[in-house]
Formats: C-alpha cells, structure tokens, sequence
C-alpha cells in the first residue's frame, strides 16, 4: 500500500476513533496504532471497508496480546456492498437478473467476516444502524441447508433478524464486516 494511501487511512480511522469514544472505552488510539503498524492484511482489509462506505471503527478491545475488533460503523449498510445475493452458491443458482456478486465471496475478498447475529445486536448496542436498509449477517449452516439466509435491520426501536432466500438480493440490503487485528 503506497504510504500517501496508508497515511489517508490512518488519519480517518484516528479521527472516527476519537470522535467516536463510547464504542472503545478504555482503548487508546496508539495501542490500535501500534497493532495496524506493519499489518499489510489488515490495513488492506480496512481500506478495502473504509472504500466501500464501511466507515470501520474499533468496537472490542485487545486484552493485552489480543486482537482489536473494527466493524463498520456506517449508519446505514456500505453503499459499495449492496444488491448481492448471500452466497456464491445462490449466486449461481439465479438463472436471470443476477446480481455483481454475493456477500460472502466479498467478505472474503476483503478479509473480513460477516457478522453474526450476536455481533449484530453487540453493533447496535452501540448506536443505533441501519433505519432504513439490512444487513446480511452469518447464517447458519441449517438455515442455509434449506435455501435460506438471515439478515438484520433496526426497526420501531428494536432490531430485528429476517430471512430470504439465499438467491434474493435488494439495492438497500448488503454487507457489514468484522475484522480482528
């Protein structure tokens, strides 16, 4: 990663961390900063986030040795990470209309996991996302066994856990990610 891109990175990580305290209390910036120098994967994976609207943000600290947890944080879900179906399998299985692509090849591609729905609920405990798209999050294996995907959106004041065909896919539903580093 050219340093000029890296720095940029940096900076807007720093900056939402700051301005965002309540998701790390007790983590300090250059403890984060100390674990992302010289971590190629991991600030691939962020910049990757931060391009596609992610605006990713620590929100796990490390238990000294222990990774730090960054997540999306954008209100809604990334604007680059929507209309995909959920998985590769899905996406092959749709004969017309097909979607760019599926939320797990993507996370993948960029290093990062799905949430699951725990880690969904632990997000909007600290704030409150996604009022008006959805998020898919990790499905389990049952679930996609019969053809189906769970995803998660904050309505009326409650979050709430859906599920759709694997294959479907809408221009507000798409991906938040979790990395640890």
């Amino acid at each position: 990663m050219k340093e000029q891109i890296q720095a940029k990175l940096l900076q807007a990580l720093e900056n939402r961390f700051l301005k965002n305290m309540h998701r790390h209390k007790g983590i300090a910036w250059d403890k984060v900063r100390a674990r992302l120098d010289g971590n190629a994967d991991a600030l691939r994976s962020l910049l990757e986030m931060e391009s596609t609207g992610g605006e990713p943000d620590v929100i796990g600290g490390a238990a000294k040795a222990g990774p730090f947890t960054f997540c999306d944080c954008s209100a809604e879900s990334p604007p680059g990470r929507r209309s995909l179906c959920y998985d590769g399998e899905a996406l092959e299985s749709r004969k017309e209309n097909k979607p760019n692509g599926s939320a797990v090849e993507m996370a993948a591609a960029m290093g990062i996991e799905l949430l699951t729905e725990e880690q969904y609920r632990e997000l909007q405990a600290l704030g409150e996302f996604d009022l008006k798209t959805s998020s898919w999050i990790a499905t389990p294996p049952d679930v996609r066994a019969l053809g189906g995907a769970l995803f998660c959106d904050r309505r009326y004041g409650k979050i709430f856990v859906y599920h759709n065909g694997a294959q479907s896919y809408y221009a507000a539903r798409g991906l938040r990610g979790i990395l640890r580093a």
